[in-house]
Protein backbone atom coordinates (compact mmCIF):
# COMPACT_ATOMS: atom_id res chain seq x y z
CA UNK A 1 0.00 0.00 0.00
CA UNK A 2 1.32 3.41 -0.95
CA UNK A 3 -1.24 5.45 0.98
CA UNK A 4 0.37 7.81 3.46
CA UNK A 5 -1.81 8.89 6.37
CA UNK A 6 -1.96 12.67 6.84
CA UNK A 7 -1.67 14.60 10.09
CA UNK A 8 -5.42 14.92 10.57
CA UNK A 9 -5.79 11.14 10.35
CA UNK A 10 -2.92 10.64 12.80
CA UNK A 11 -4.41 13.15 15.26
CA UNK A 12 -7.89 11.60 15.03
CA UNK A 13 -6.47 8.16 15.67
CA UNK A 14 -4.38 9.43 18.58
CA UNK A 15 -7.37 11.13 20.23
CA UNK A 16 -9.48 7.98 19.77
CA UNK A 17 -6.96 5.85 21.65
CA UNK A 18 -5.27 8.35 24.00
CA UNK A 19 -7.32 10.40 26.45
CA UNK A 20 -4.62 11.49 28.90
CA UNK A 21 -3.66 15.13 28.39
CA UNK A 22 -0.09 14.36 29.49
CA UNK A 23 0.29 11.54 26.97
CA UNK A 24 -1.21 13.72 24.23
CA UNK A 25 1.25 16.51 25.06
CA UNK A 26 4.08 13.97 24.96
CA UNK A 27 2.90 12.80 21.53
CA UNK A 28 2.81 16.42 20.30
CA UNK A 29 6.31 17.01 21.67
CA UNK A 30 7.70 13.94 19.91
CA UNK A 31 5.89 14.93 16.71
CA UNK A 32 7.42 18.42 16.86
CA UNK A 33 10.94 17.09 17.37
CA UNK A 34 10.52 14.50 14.61
CA UNK A 35 9.35 17.23 12.21
CA UNK A 36 12.37 19.33 13.14
CA UNK A 37 14.74 16.42 12.57
CA UNK A 38 13.07 15.58 9.24
CA UNK A 39 13.57 19.17 8.03
CA UNK A 40 17.18 19.05 9.15
CA UNK A 41 17.74 15.84 7.15
CA UNK A 42 15.63 16.88 4.14
CA UNK A 43 13.31 13.94 4.88
CA UNK A 44 9.52 13.66 4.66
CA UNK A 45 8.30 15.89 7.48
CA UNK A 46 4.71 14.61 7.30
CA UNK A 47 5.84 10.99 7.58
CA UNK A 48 8.24 11.65 10.45
CA UNK A 49 5.72 13.86 12.25
CA UNK A 50 2.83 11.44 11.85
CA UNK A 51 4.87 8.54 13.17
CA UNK A 52 6.02 10.67 16.10
CA UNK A 53 2.42 11.64 16.85
CA UNK A 54 1.10 8.06 17.04
CA UNK A 55 4.16 6.35 18.54
CA UNK A 56 2.46 5.69 21.91
CA UNK A 57 -1.03 5.00 20.54
CA UNK A 58 -1.30 1.65 22.33
CA UNK A 59 0.29 2.73 25.62
CA UNK A 60 -2.77 4.00 27.50
CA UNK A 61 -5.18 1.17 26.66
CA UNK A 62 -2.67 -1.67 26.48
CA UNK A 63 0.33 -0.80 28.68
CA UNK A 64 1.36 -4.46 28.96
CA UNK A 65 1.24 -4.81 25.16
CA UNK A 66 2.95 -1.50 24.29
CA UNK A 67 4.66 -1.70 20.89
CA UNK A 68 2.77 -4.94 20.21
CA UNK A 69 -0.86 -3.85 20.02
CA UNK A 70 0.14 -0.95 17.76
CA UNK A 71 0.48 -3.44 14.87
CA UNK A 72 -3.23 -4.23 15.11
CA UNK A 73 -4.33 -0.63 15.63
CA UNK A 74 -2.37 0.94 12.79
CA UNK A 75 -2.78 -2.11 10.55
CA UNK A 76 -6.58 -2.03 10.88
CA UNK A 77 -6.47 1.62 9.84
CA UNK A 78 -4.44 0.87 6.71
CA UNK A 79 -1.15 2.37 7.82
CA UNK A 80 1.88 1.31 5.74
CA UNK A 81 4.09 -1.43 7.19
CA UNK A 82 7.16 0.86 7.25
CA UNK A 83 5.25 3.32 9.48
CA UNK A 84 4.16 0.50 11.79
CA UNK A 85 7.69 -0.89 11.95
CA UNK A 86 9.04 2.55 12.86
CA UNK A 87 6.55 2.88 15.72
CA UNK A 88 7.32 -0.63 17.00
CA UNK A 89 11.08 -0.01 16.86
CA UNK A 90 10.93 2.91 19.31
CA UNK A 91 10.53 0.33 22.08
CA UNK A 92 13.61 -1.67 21.08
CA UNK A 93 15.16 -3.49 24.02
CA UNK A 94 12.33 -2.39 26.31
CA UNK A 95 9.10 -3.80 24.88
CA UNK A 96 10.09 -4.64 21.30
CA UNK A 97 12.71 -6.73 19.52
CA UNK A 98 12.50 -4.51 16.42
CA UNK A 99 15.84 -2.70 16.15
CA UNK A 100 15.74 0.86 14.77
CA UNK A 101 17.46 0.79 11.38
CA UNK A 102 16.47 3.91 9.43
CA UNK A 103 17.26 7.50 10.41
CA UNK A 104 13.56 7.97 11.18
CA UNK A 105 13.48 4.94 13.49
CA UNK A 106 16.73 5.88 15.22
CA UNK A 107 15.46 9.45 15.73
CA UNK A 108 12.18 8.30 17.26
CA UNK A 109 14.03 5.87 19.52
CA UNK A 110 16.39 8.64 20.71
CA UNK A 111 13.94 11.48 21.24
CA UNK A 112 11.03 9.61 22.84
CA UNK A 113 12.78 9.48 26.21
CA UNK A 114 14.58 12.79 25.74
CA UNK A 115 11.41 14.85 25.29
CA UNK A 116 10.41 13.85 28.83
CA UNK A 117 13.74 14.96 30.26
CA UNK A 118 13.61 18.27 28.36
CA UNK A 119 10.02 18.90 29.52
CA UNK A 120 10.97 18.22 33.14
CA UNK A 121 14.00 20.51 32.86
CA UNK A 122 11.79 23.28 31.46
CA UNK A 123 9.22 22.90 34.24
CA UNK A 124 11.73 23.43 37.07
CA UNK A 125 12.88 26.75 35.59
CA UNK A 126 11.38 29.97 37.01
CA UNK A 127 9.78 30.61 33.59
CA UNK A 128 8.42 27.02 33.34
CA UNK A 129 9.16 27.35 29.63
CA UNK A 130 11.06 25.47 26.94
CA UNK A 131 11.45 28.78 25.07
CA UNK A 132 14.34 29.97 27.24
CA UNK A 133 15.77 26.55 28.10
CA UNK A 134 19.51 26.32 27.39
CA UNK A 135 21.15 23.03 26.47
CA UNK A 136 23.48 23.34 29.47
CA UNK A 137 20.51 23.23 31.88
CA UNK A 138 19.34 19.94 30.41
CA UNK A 139 22.87 18.53 30.50
CA UNK A 140 23.18 19.53 34.17
CA UNK A 141 19.90 17.73 34.95
CA UNK A 142 21.10 14.78 32.84
CA UNK A 143 23.83 14.10 35.41
CA UNK A 144 21.32 13.95 38.27
CA UNK A 145 19.95 10.41 37.87
CA UNK A 146 17.13 11.12 40.35
CA UNK A 147 15.84 13.97 38.18
CA UNK A 148 13.23 12.74 35.68
CA UNK A 149 14.31 9.24 36.64
CA UNK A 150 11.82 7.77 34.16
CA UNK A 151 13.80 9.18 31.23
CA UNK A 152 16.17 6.33 30.44
CA UNK A 153 19.50 8.00 29.70
CA UNK A 154 20.98 4.77 28.30
CA UNK A 155 18.29 4.68 25.59
CA UNK A 156 19.00 8.31 24.71
CA UNK A 157 22.75 7.60 24.59
CA UNK A 158 22.24 4.56 22.34
CA UNK A 159 19.95 6.59 20.09
CA UNK A 160 22.45 9.43 19.78
CA UNK A 161 25.23 6.93 19.00
CA UNK A 162 23.08 5.24 16.34
CA UNK A 163 22.46 8.65 14.76
CA UNK A 164 26.14 9.59 15.02
CA UNK A 165 25.41 12.77 16.99
CA UNK A 166 26.50 14.00 20.41
CA UNK A 167 24.11 14.18 23.34
CA UNK A 168 24.53 17.96 23.21
CA UNK A 169 23.39 18.12 19.58
CA UNK A 170 20.46 15.79 20.24
CA UNK A 171 19.39 17.88 23.24
CA UNK A 172 19.67 21.09 21.18
CA UNK A 173 17.56 19.60 18.38
CA UNK A 174 14.98 18.32 20.86
CA UNK A 175 14.68 21.72 22.54
CA UNK A 176 14.40 23.46 19.16
CA UNK A 177 11.72 21.06 17.98
CA UNK A 178 9.73 21.42 21.19
CA UNK A 179 10.00 25.22 21.09
CA UNK A 180 7.99 25.24 17.85
CA UNK A 181 5.02 23.74 19.73
CA UNK A 182 5.66 25.20 23.19
CA UNK A 183 2.07 26.28 23.75
CA UNK A 184 0.48 23.03 22.53
CA UNK A 185 2.75 20.93 24.76
CA UNK A 186 2.17 23.11 27.82
CA UNK A 187 5.69 24.53 27.96
CA UNK A 188 5.23 28.13 26.86
CA UNK A 189 5.50 29.13 30.50
CA UNK A 190 5.50 32.71 31.73
CA UNK A 191 8.30 34.50 29.95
Amino acid sequence: MNRKPDRAEAWNLLTEFVHSDNLRRHALAVEAVMRHLARKRAADEEEWGGIGLVHDIDYERYPEEHCTKVRDILGQHGWPEEYIRAVVSHGWGICSEEEPLTDLEKSLYAVDELTGLVAAAALVRPSRSVLDLPVKSVLKKWKDKTFAAGADRSVIERGAAMLGVSIEELVADTIEGMQAEAEAIGLKGNL
